[in-house]
C-alpha cells in the first residue's frame, strides 16, 4: 500500500536548510526500511493530478534514480534491487507510470516516459513486462485518444527504443512501433507536439528498422514521410527530421542512391535559408555520408584485400554543387568565435565538412577550392580573408602531396605575412592553417619537407613574434610549433637545423606559460604540451646542455606552487593544473637526459631535489598531480636504477595510495605502471615491499568497484615483480595464479559482438601472458617446478587463443613468447603435455608466415626451445 509522501517531498525542496536535512532523512529513513513501498508512493504521486507540480517532480526524479545510474556498479545494484520487488507491486508502479503518460501536467507525462523506458530496460532484456509494447501502442491506435496522451507515448517509445536492443523485440514488434511512429509524424492527422515527439522517436527506432529498410516499398514510405517532415513550417520538427536523415546516412548508406537527388535539394535549401539548427544537421548529413564513403575506402584499400559494401560515390558525383555550398557557408562566421573553442556554427560546420570531403575525393577538392580562396584572399572584409584562410586549411588532408606541394609552397609566405593581419579572427584561422600545414606537409624524416633551411628562420621567427599575440591566437601559435618541431623528429641530419633556435623557442613557451591574460589555463596548458614536444624531439648529441639548464628552471617553477595561496577550490584546481603541467614537464626531461650514459650523471645528481620536489606535489593531495608525479616517478626509477630504492620509504605510502584509489582509476592504473617500473629499476631489491603490494593488486583485481581497465595492468605487473624477485615469488602463486586462470576462463566466454568487449579482451589476454612469461623466467633457474601445475591450464589457453580469429598481433606476440618461456622454464617435464598438444605446429608456422619482423623471430625462438625437449 502506497505512503503520503507529499510533505516530505515539499520540504526536501525548501528554502530553509534545516527543513530540508529532516525531509530528506525521513525520506531516506523510508527507502532503507521498505523500498517497494517507497517506489509504488513515488509512482503514486507522480501519477496523481491533484498533487503539487514540486512534489511530482521530485518524486520522478527519485524513482528514475532509483532504477538508473551512471556508474556501472552502482546500475548494476538498482537493476537487482528492482528485480528482487514482489511482482504484484511491480506491476501496480508501471500501472501508475502508463496512467501518468495521460496527465494533464506535461512535465509529469514526460518524466513516466522517461521512468517507463528505464524499467523496460531492466525488463525487456529478461523478456518481461512482455505486454508494454502493446499497451503504449494502444495508446497510438485508438482514435478519441487525446493528443496529450499521444504524445507522451510517442516520447516513451523513442526513450524504450533507445534503452533496449534491437534484438530485444520480435519483427511484428518492430513493425507496429515503426508504424505507430511513421502515422504519428502525419501532418494532417496530429498537431505539432504529437509530430515532433514522433519525429525523435522515429531517431531512436531507426536502429531497430533494418528488415523494413531492405523493403523498398516500406523504405520509400519512411524516407518520403521523414523528407515531408524536414519540410514543416515548425523549426523544432524541421530539425528533429534532418537529425533523422543523418542516422540514415550512417545506417543505411547502401540504400540511398534513389532518394540522393531530394536530399541535395533539401540539405541544400536548408543550408542556404532555413535556421541555423536545421542548416547544422543539413551540413552534418553530407558529414555522415563522408564518414561512411572514408571509411569505406580503407575497407577496399589494396592492403585488405576485400572488396566490402558497395561504394556509391554520392560525394564525388555531388562535388561539383557540394562544395560550393559549403564554401558560402565559411563566410557566415560569429563575431567573438576566435574568442571560444566550443562555439558550433554553421561556418565551423561548413569547414569540417568541406575537410571530410577532402578526405573523401583528395585532389578533385583542389580545383573547385582554390578560386574561392583566391579570389577572397585579399579582399578587404576580413569574414573574406578568414572563410578564404580556412578553405584552404581544411583541404591539406586528402590531396596528394604532389598536388598541394607547389600551392602551399607558393602561399607559405602570404600565410606568414597574414600572422599580423589586423583582424584577430584571420591570425587565428592562419595560425591554425600553419599548424595544419606543418603536421601534414613537413616530414623530412620520410623525405620531404615544405620547410626548407632558407626559409625555417623566417618561419621560427613569425611564429615566435606572433606567440605573443592575443591568447587564442597564442594557443594555435603553439600548435604550429609543437608541428614543427615534431616533424624533425628522428630526422637525422635536418634535426640540426632547428637546434639553433631551441633556447628562444624555449624560452617564448616558458614566458607564454607565465602569461595572465589566458582567462582559463588552456594557453599555459598549450604552451607546455608544446615545451614537452620541443624536449622530446630535440637532437640530445646537440641540445643536451640547453635541457640540463631547462631543468633547474622548472624545479624552480615547481618548488614555488607550493607557496601559492590556496583560498578557495578554485585556487586549488589552478595549483593543481600547474603542477600537474610542470611535472609533466619534467617527466620528459627526465626521459630526454637519461637517454644516453653521457646526459644520465645530470638527472642522478639532480635526483633528490627532483623526488622532494615530487613528494611534496604528494603533500597537495590533488588527483590530477598524482597522475602526472607518478608518472614523472616512473622516468626517474627508470633513470636512477637501484639508486631508486632510498626513495622508497618516504614513497611508499603514496604508492599505496595510488593502488587504493578506485575512484581516480586513471591514478591506480597509472600507479600499477610505476610498481613495474620500480621493480625493473630495483629488482630485488624491491622485496621489501611486495608484501604490501601484492596484497594491494589481488585486493585490487578482487574489487567490483575499480573501473575494468586497471586490471590487465595488474596482471602484466605480477610478470614484473616476478621478474624482480624470482624465486621469493613463490608465496604469492597460490593466490596470484587462481587469479590469472580465473581471468583466462573469463576471455573464453567474453561477448565477441562488441568491439569494446574485443579489444579489452586482448588486453586481458595479452596481459596474462605477459604475467607468465615474467613468472615463468623469474623461477628458471631456481624452482621451475612451482609452475609445473599450472601448465596444462596455460598450453589450453594459448590454444584457445590461438584459434580465435579477432586476436590482436600484440596477443599473438605474447602467446608465441610465453610458450616458448614455458618450454624453456620447464624443460622435460612438460614433454607429455607437449606431445598431447596438437594446435602449436600450425600455430608456430602461420606466426612464421607473419610480415612481421619481431613476431617471426619470437616465434623461431619458441620453436627452438619446444624442439630442445622434445628430444630430451
Amino acid at each position: 500500500m502506497a505512503m503520503e509522501i507529499t510533505q516530505f517531498l515539499l520540504a526536501a525542496q525548501s528554502a530553509d536548510a534545516k527543513v530540508r536535512t529532516e525531509a530528506e532523512a525521513s525520506l531516506r529513513q523510508f527507502q532503507e526500511q521498505n523500498m517497494p513501498v517507497f517506489l509504488l508512493s513515488l509512482s503514486v504521486e507522480l501519477s496523481n493530478d491533484d498533487k503539487p507540480v514540486e512534489s511530482r517532480r521530485l518524486a520522478g526524479i527519485v524513482l528514475k534514480n532509483s532504477l538508473d545510474a551512471k556508474d556501472a556498479i552502482r546500475k548494476e545494484q538498482l537493476v537487482q534491487q528492482w528485480m528482487a520487488i514482489d511482482i504484484s507491486i511491480k506491476s501496480q508502479i508501471k500501472d501508475s507510470l502508463l496512467r501518468t503518460l495521460g496527465s494533464s501536467v506535461p512535465e509529469a507525462r514526460h518524466t513516466a516516459a522517461q521512468v517507463i523506458a528505464k524499467i523496460a530496460s531492466i525488463e525487456i532484456p529478461r523478456k518481461q513486462w512482455p505486454e508494454l509494447i502493446g499497451s503504449l501502442l494502444n495508446n497510438m491506435t485508438q482514435k478519441d485518444k487525446p493528443a496529450a496522451l499521444k504524445q507522451a507515448t510517442l516520447e516513451a517509445l523513442g526513450y524504450v527504443c533507445e534503452e533496449i536492443s534491437h534484438q530485444d523485440l520480435v519483427q511484428d514488434e518492430v513493425n507496429a512501433v515503426l508504424t505507430a511512429v511513421v502515422q504519428g509524424m502525419n501532418l494532417a492527422e496530429h498537431g505539432p507536439e504529437v509530430r515532433l515527439a514522433a519525429t525523435k522517436a522515429l531517431y531512436n527506432a531507426l536502429e531497430f528498422a533494418q528488415t523494413n529498410f531492405e523493403n523498398e516499398m516500406e523504405r520509400n514510405y519512411i524516407m518520403k514521410v521523414v523528407c515531408d517532415t524536414a519540410m514543416s513550417k515548425e523549426v523544432e520538427i524541421r530539425q528533429a527530421a534532418f537529425e533523422c536523415l543523418v542516422a540514415i546516412a550512417s545506417a543505411y548508406y547502401e540504400v540511398l542512391e534513389p532518394y540522393m537527388q531530394t536530399l541535395f535539394q533539401l540539405t541544400s535549401n536548408a543550408v542556404k535559408g532555413d535556421e541555423e539548427t536545421v542548416a547544422l544537421q543539413a551540413i552534418e548529413f553530407w558529414s555522415s555520408i563522408c564518414d561512411e564513403e572514408i571509411e569505406l575506402q580503407e575497407f577496399e584499400s589494396p592492403e585488405s584485400g576485400d572488396s566490402g559494401p558497395p561504394h556509391s560515390g554520392f560525394i564525388e558525383k555531388a562535388l561539383p554543387s557540394l562544395v560550393p555550398l559549403l564554401l558560402e557557408t565559411l563566410l557566415k562566421q560569429e563575431e567573438d568565435q576566435d574568442q571560444d573553442d566550443t562555439i558550433w556554427n554553421i561556418s565551423m560546420a561548413g569547414g569540417t565538412c568541406l575537410g571530410l570531403v577532402a578526405r573523401t575525393v583528395g585532389d578533385a577538392i583542389v580545383p573547385l577550392v582554390m578560386p574561392f580562396v583566391e579570389s577572397n584572399i585579399l579582399k578587404p572584409d576580413w569574414r573574406c580573408r578568414e572563410a578564404a584562410t580556412y578553405a584552404f586549411g581544411s583541404i591539406l588532408e586528402g590531396p596528394t602531396v604532389e598536388k598541394l606541394s607547389p600551392l602551399v609552397q607558393a602561399g607559405l609566405d602570404f600565410l606568414l605575412n597574414a600572422m599580423k593581419d589586423g583582424n584577430n579572427h584571420v591570425k587565428d584561422t592562419t595560425a591554425w592553417t600553419l599548424s595544419r600545414i606543418f603536421e601534414l606537409l613537413h616530414s623530412p624524416a620520410s623525405g620531404f619537407s615544405i620547410i626548407s633551411p632558407e626559409n625555417l628562420k623566417r618561419v621560427v621567427g613569425v611564429l615566435l613574434e606572433s606567440i605573443k599575440d592575443a591568447p587564442n591566437v597564442a594557443e594555435k601559435v603553439c600548435g604550429a610549433i609543437y608541428y614543427l618541431v615534431q616533424g624533425y623528429e628522428d630526422a637525422v641530419p635536418s634535426s640540426s637545423l632547428w637546434s639553433p633556435y631551441l633556447t628562444d623557442i624555449i624560452s617564448c613557451l616558458i614566458s607564454t606559460a607565465d602569461r595572465t591574460d589566458g582567462g582559463d589555463s588552456k594557453l599555459r596548458s598549450s604552451a607546455y604540451e608544446t615545451l614537452n614536444e620541443v624536449v622530446r624531439c630535440s637532437n640530445i648529441a646537440e641540445t643536451s646542455s640547453i635541457i640540463a639548464q631547462l631543468l633547474p628552471v622548472i624545479m624552480n617553477k615547481l618548488g614555488q606552487t607550493m607557496d601559492i595561496q590556496i583560498v578557495s577550490s578554485d585556487d586549488k584546481e589552478k595549483q593543481g593544473d600547474l603542477q600537474a603541467s610542470l611535472c609533466g614537464v619534467l617527466q620528459v626531461i627526465i626521459q630526454k637526459l637519461s637517454s644516453t650514459d653521457e646526459t644520465k650523471t645530470i638527472i642522478l645528481q639532480a635526483a633528490d631535489q627532483i623526488m622532494l620536489l615530487f613528494l611534496k606535489v604528494f603533500g597537495c593531495r590533488s588527483s590530477t598531480v598524482h597522475e602526472e608525479a607518478m608518472l614523472a616517478i616512473g622516468a626517474l626509477a627508470y633513470a636512477t636504477g637501484s639508486q631508486f630504492e632510498k626513495y622508497m620509504p618516504e614513497f611508499y605510502k603514496y604508492l599505496e595510495m595510488g593502488l587504493q584509489n578506485f575512484e581516480e582509476y586513471q591514478v591506480c592504473g597509472i600507479t600499477v605502471g610505476v610498481v613495474g617500473d620500480i621493480c625493473r629499476a630495483l629488482d630485488d631489491k624491491v622485496l621489501p615491499y611486495c608484501d604490501g603490494i601484492m596484497g594491494l593488486l589481488l585486493k585490487d583485481l578482487a574489487s567490483s568497484e575499480l573501473h575494468r581497465s586497471v586490471k590487465p595492468p595488474i596482471f602484466s605487473c605480477f610478470g614484473d615483480i616476478a621478474l624482480a624477485i624470482g624465486e621469493h615469488f613463490e608465496k604469492y602463486v597460490p593466490y596470484a595464479l587462481p587469479m590469472m586462470q580465473g581471468a583466462a576462463e573469463i576471455c573464453a566466454k567474453m561477448e565477441t559482438a562488441d568491439e569494446e568487449m574485443v579489444d579489452y579482451g586482448n588486453q586481458l589476454r595479452r596481459s596474462i601472458f605477459e604475467a607468465y612469461s615474467g613468472i615463468l623466467q623469474g623461477f628458471k633457474t631456481v624452482k621451475p617446478d612451482v609452475m609445473l601445475p599450472y601448465a596444462q591450464h596455460l598450453l589450453k589457453f594459448i590454444e584457445l587463443v590461438s584459434r580465435d580469429n579477432q586476436r590482436d598481433e600484440s596477443v599473438t606476440k605474447a602467446a608465441v613468447a610465453v610458450m616458448g618461456d614455458l618450454a624453456d622454464a620447464l624443460g622435460s617435464n612438460i614433454k607429455l603435455l607437449l606431445k598431447d598438444c596438437l594446435f602449436y605446429d600450425e600455430f608456430l608456422c602461420e606466426c612464421l608466415r607473419s610480415d612481421d619482423e619481431q613476431l617471426k623471430e619470437t616465434a623461431g625462438w619458441t620453436q627452438g626451445m619446444i624442439q630442445r625437449v622434445m628430444v630430451l
